[in-house]
């Protein structure tokens, strides 16, 4: 099934501002969130889809690549349109001119031996992992350096190489196509410029095998979703006498069930009873740093109306400190009332037609009603 606009998924024009995607973004999220619908896989698959939508487009990086190449942009672990990379991590025009030239140029515009391929890998970590920052343990297929050749590739105790008949030792081959004189590495020695002369039986010369590795990753504090982690010579082991490729890892985070995060910020919404938000008082509620923060509810307090909690909020990356927790207040009507309970709540009702400072928007409001069905019935 193709996937929805992703400006179609937050509701907003293509044109829109940060800060209105911000806003229909967090109405959206306060609607569709699980809490608000137990049950429902429909609201949930749809809540998840907003997270992704936002997560894009509120990247600029990552709304310019989506405005131009759509979903294909983020497809293939990563991979946009053409093959490059648009999933984050700061990548350059340079780094885009590797990708595109990389191959015809000798392996990114490198002589020598061919070095290893980078290695892709996803990890999935709660948020509260990515505020107090954890350390993952990596399963990878990958290849190493042969351990009978010491990755020289040859058999025995010479290790001896011959210069590569194809490309005379320099790696590259070159061929004419139409107007165009295009290089490429040497398909015979792998841009090693050599050939090994009595090659390892067990990895035939190609001085790596593959293998399995397990290794550790620190997860930064304040690390966002989608960041993309790049360790350098951590990924495939390269030829004879060439350096290793990177491992670059993916980070998703999954949702909580109590906190959204937008940047260094810390939303939960608390529902309230309708005496609660009536009469006023405390309620305790948790910080994602795991202690307790009690709130102080006004009387009258009314659904929408946001507390802020300072320095309660997310880490912020590579820095000690912290964003803002907002607590958003919802207003429950209460359901399935006892007898009393209803007798209770129509003395109220009674009581409250003679009182209209008890109720100022609902009196305001059909006030107004009022005086336009009399001014409809007088035209």
């Amino acid at each position: 099934m193709a996937k929805q606009d992703y400006y179609a998924t937050l509701g907003v024009a293509r044109d829109a501002s940060a800060d209105d995607m911000k806003k229909s973004y967090r109405k959206l999220a306060m609607q569709l969130h699980p809490d608000r619908n137990p049950g429902d896989k429909t609201a949930e698959a749809r809540f998840k889809e907003l997270n992704e939508a936002y997560d894009i487009l509120k990247d600029e990086q990552k709304r310019a690549a989506y405005d131009r190449f759509g979903h294909a942009a983020f497809e293939n672990g990563g991979q946009g349109a053409g093959g490059f990379d648009f999933s984050g991590g700061g990548a350059g025009l340079g780094d885009i001119f590797d990708q595109m030239f990389g191959d015809f140029m000798g392996g990114r515009g490198r002589g020598g031996p061919r070095g290893g391929n980078d290695i892709r890998a996803g990890v999935e970590i709660e948020l509260t992992e990515a505020f107090a920052g954890t350390k993952v343990q990596l399963r990878v297929p990958t290849r190493v350096a042969c351990e009978a050749c010491a990755g020289t590739g040859s058999e025995g105790k010479e290790r001896t190489a011959d210069t590569c008949a194809t490309c005379q030792g320099s790696g590259k081959v070159r061929a004419q196509q139409g107007f165009f004189l295009i290089e490429r590495t040497c398909p015979t020695c792998g841009g090693a410029g050599r050939t090994i002369r009595n090659p390892c039986r067990i990895c035939r010369g190609a001085g790596t095998v593959q293998r399995e590795r397990s290794l550790q990753v620190a997860i930064p504090a304040g690390v966002e979703d989608g960041t993309r982690i790049r360790l350098q010579g951590e990924g495939e082991a390269g030829g004879p006498g060439a350096p290793p490729g990177d491992l670059y890892v993916h980070v998703s985070i999954r949702p909580h069930e109590i906190f959204q995060r937008d940047g260094a910020n810390v939303f939960c919404r608390v529902p309230l009873r309708m005496t609660q938000a009536a009469l006023g008082g405390e309620v305790e509620v948790p910080a994602i740093d795991g202690s307790k923060a009690r709130v102080k509810i006004p009387a009258g307090t009314q659904t929408g109306e946001q507390f802020r909690l300072r320095g309660k909020g997310f880490s912020v990356l590579r820095s000690a400190q912290r964003g803002d927790m907002f607590i958003q207040v919802a207003v429950e009507t209460p359901q399935h009332l006892t007898r009393r309970q209803r007798e209770l709540l129509e003395e109220f009702e009674t009581e409250g037609k003679n009182h209209a400072k008890g109720s100022p928007e609902s009196e305001g409001f059909f006030a107004k009603v009022r005086e336009f069905f009399d001014s409809s019935g007088r035209s």
